[in-house]
């Protein structure tokens, strides 16, 4: 995670040359809006009533849950918006909060559409 952090403070820098920036976050503001946006995204997954963890056996199960892939999501989405330098306001905590509060929502209702899990008993020999 922490490379993480360090790719995105090296590539927003590259982006001021043009001028078309302001970069003022630091390090510690990167990694409490990641925490921000995970812990949002998994209340508001736990406020929908998406289980907290996925059915038994976990290693085989499609089923979507509040631990994985919601915070996932979360943290996929955000990382896009800092490279892209747009950290909206308060060093990005706001969009931490809309980008957790989305992904809980996506995970709820649009997941299984988009990514539907496979049929049981097809082994795509046909």
């Amino acid at each position: 995670m922490f490379e993480l952090v360090h790719i995105t403070i090296n590539s927003a820098a590259q982006a001021n040359v043009f001028g078309l920036a302001n970069i003022t976050i630091s390090y510690f503001d990167i990694i409490l809006a990641y925490l921000v946006a995970i812990i949002v995204s998994i209340l508001i997954a736990l406020i929908l009533r998406v289980p907290l963890l996925p059915g038994k056996p976990m290693r085989y199960s499609f089923d979507v849950s509040a631990v994985y892939p919601t915070p996932i999501i979360a943290i996929g989405i955000f990382s896009l918006f800092l490279v892209l330098n747009y950290t909206f306001m308060y060093n990005g905590l706001v969009l931490a909060v809309i980008i957790g509060v989305c992904s809980g929502l996506f995970v709820k209702y649009l997941f299984n559409y988009i990514f539907p899990s496979p049929i049981e008993g097809d082994d795509g020999d046909e």
